[in-house]
């Protein structure tokens, strides 16, 4: 069995016709079927259920097309990974969410530099879904975002819970309220949150976190970036949720409010690839928990250690 047979098969299974499947793999119907047919006299089971319209999986093609796709996505991450270990410069690419600039990413990254010359880091600016699909592709070996998505080929670590705050005007009533407010609070404002991209985004998790409080903002205008919301929370249009360390963002007569609902956070995640065991890769937790430990941020060390434990049990 080699790998073209599980293209061949994968490609089959998801047109769900065999004349498709070939246009789509660029060669002709007859000898596609004859590599199908030939797996299933290898495997000496049958794949595909005869006679249906559209093609139809058995229990056991089904089995085998899960764990397909899963050798299929293994090997291509494993040729991109050894294609960016054979490179005489070596690059780690770095997505990140454009929020975390205004927190302690650039000082890790910085860090990260210094403590390693011999690197060049690449910084790409994208959202957590994007990542994802970088990851998976090869185009960036780490991502920091602030989503929870499970993706089987990805390893995921939070960092920490970042509080959230409110920004609203000076003229607004809650700025007298200096201590904090809760979300029950602002549900009724006119509300700014960012970005306008298709879900999952920031603004999701704003509304979840309202959800989970029994709650459902009324008054809520989605806009592209969070410099837009401030600007017209700054302008006397209404208040906007954002990431307590983006309180560094000024304009006149803008004021941050603390949330003081326990579950008012943003998680920041580090995601890489599951297979990527790299030097470089473990490194980054080094110069992420420098920087934590000098700003008395607390952190799960364990997470970090287990992941450095599995990496090397699988080594």
């Amino acid at each position: 069995m080699e790998l073209r047979h599980l293209k061949y098969f994968v490609a089959v299974v998801e047109e769900q016709s065999f004349t498709k499947a070939a246009e789509k793999l660029f060669i002709a119907q007859p000898p596609l079927s004859r590599q199908i047919q030939n797996l299933e006299n290898e495997l000496e089971i049958q794949l595909f259920e005869r006679g249906s319209r559209p093609l139809k999986t058995t229990a056991a093609g089904l089995f085998f097309y899960q764990h397909a796709v899963k050798l299929l996505s293994n090997a291509e991450e494993i040729k991109s990974m050894t294609k960016r270990m054979g490179a005489v410069d070596r690059v780690i690419t770095m997505g990140f969410v454009g929020s975390l600039l205004y927190g302690l990413l650039p000082r890790i990254v910085y860090l990260y530099r210094q403590q390693h010359p011999h690197l060049k880091v690449k910084l790409v600016e994208m959202n957590t879904m994007e990542q994802i699909q970088a990851l998976k592709e090869g185009r960036i070996d780490v991502g920091f975002g602030r989503l929870r998505i499970s993706d089987p080929a990805v390893r995921r670590v939070k960092l920490r819970d970042e509080p959230l705050v409110v920004a609203a005007h000076s003229a607004h009533p809650i700025v007298q309220r200096k201590s904090g407010v809760y979300m029950a609070d602002i549900a009724d404002q006119d509300m700014f949150l960012y970005p306008n991209t298709p879900e999952p985004n920031f603004s999701t998790q704003v509304k979840s976190i309202f959800s989970e409080c029994g709650l459902e903002p009324k008054n809520v205008n989605l806009v592209r970036e969070i410099q837009l919301a401030l600007g017209l929370v700054a302008a006397g249009e209404g208040i906007c949720v954002i990431p307590r360390s983006a309180d560094t963002i000024r304009f006149p007569h803008l004021h941050y409010i603390p949330i003081l609902d326990p579950d008012a956070v943003s998680p920041i995640f580090l995601t890489t690839r599951n297979l990527d065991a790299s030097e470089e890769v473990l490194a980054l937790f080094d110069s992420i928990y420098q920087v934590y430990g000098l700003e008395g941020i607390p952190f799960q060390r364990q997470l970090y250690d287990q992941v450095r434990q599995d990496d090397e049990a699988e080594s």
